[in-house]
């Protein structure tokens, strides 16, 4: 039996023809897109003022720093906790928040001895960590992921406040003995922090111009081996500066050869771009672009510090090494 043909009726075509000239009315009175607005001038406008002040606060160090760091660390925090709250998870940020302040003071008090800080912050992370597991399992049952919960609870004031507080030594190490107080104690703070960002710049820059081959796709689909490359060339850069510029501007000699800050330098790139990835693993599970919005055009704090948190320490516990070799 043949197969039916497919007609049209003058009353298909009419209609047709209607709902053509609806859709192409529509189109004409809807307002052609607008280009989206670069953030470039807020993102400038807080780096002029951003990058000043910051200068000041390391500089002044004392009270004026540890309040900054506990700023940073409750809110790095805070936007940890923000994760998990996008995967379904519940932590409990009454508990995490207090932790990220008393981890920070207690890491401070230590002195930078794991003697000195081990009693202490097991206590803290150990009660944290039981009563936000009795807290999920009495408060939310089973179906409230009381383990996730739990977890995300604690580990979040570790990844953010403990890191923080090396910058608290730096820049009171004992290295930093000579010259007007508070200058070389500020050099060795900038060390890792101008290093990690003139090589995050450089790694962006470098990939736009010359990227080809992805780094690491399912984590930072945007990272290139080549911008990876110009950034370990940005933060060698970064670190000469600071020994080579920064330190006999301010009246001393440099506690590191300038061999031994292109070595850390190096050091700090590579460890830099693997704090960066981390945070991008960790947005990139949530689905989230930012870690918050406290600076206009940057993002959150871990959008600025998430390298810097693996830098700092890196830093401190590098810095010994160069400096009783006479490097």
């Amino acid at each position: 039996m043949p197969a039916a043909r497919a007609t049209l009726r003058p009353r298909d075509i009419s209609r047709l023809l209607t709902a053509a000239g609806r859709e192409a009315d529509r189109r004409e009175a809807s307002p052609p897109p607008q280009p989206k607005k670069s953030d470039l001038p807020t993102r400038l406008l807080v780096s002029a003022v951003g990058i000043p002040l910051g200068f000041l606060v390391v500089w002044s160090g004392g009270w004026v720093l540890l309040l900054t760091l506990l700023f940073l660390a409750v809110v790095g925090t805070h936007e940890v906790l923000g994760f998990a709250r996008a995967r379904g998870v519940q932590p409990f940020a009454a508990l995490a928040l207090p932790a990220a302040g008393l981890l920070l003071l207690s890491t401070i008090l230590s002195g930078g001895t794991v003697q000195g800080w081990s009693y202490p912050a097991l206590g803290i992370v150990t009660g944290s960590a039981l009563l936000a597991l009795a807290a999920a399992v009495f408060l939310r049952g089973p179906e409230g992921n009381p383990l996730a919960a739990a977890a995300v609870t604690v580990l979040a004031p570790l990844y953010v406040a403990v890191p923080l507080a090396f910058g608290w030594f730096l820049r009171h190490h004992p290295a930093a003995d000579w010259s007007a107080p508070g200058w070389a104690g500020t050099g060795l703070v900038l060390l890792p922090i101008i290093a990690t960002w003139l090589g995050d710049t450089t790694a962006y820059f470098g990939g736009r111009a010359m990227g080809r081959r992805k780094l690491l796709p399912s984590v930072s689909p945007a990272k290139t081996v080549e911008g990876a490359f110009c950034g370990l060339g940005g933060a060698v850069a970064g670190a000469l500066l600071v020994v080579g510029v920064f330190f006999p501007l301010m009246g001393g000699a440099e506690p590191l050869s300038l061999g031994a800050a292109a070595v850390l330098g190096l050091i700090i790139g590579a460890v830099a771009q693997v704090g960066d990835l981390a945070e991008s693993a960790l947005k990139r599970e949530a689905g989230i672009k930012d870690s918050g919005s406290i600076l206009p055009g940057h993002g959150g704090v871990l959008d600025r510090f998430d390298a810097i948190l693996f830098t700092l320490p890196l830093t401190w516990l590098l810095l010994p090494f160069f400096l009783a070799n006479g490097l």
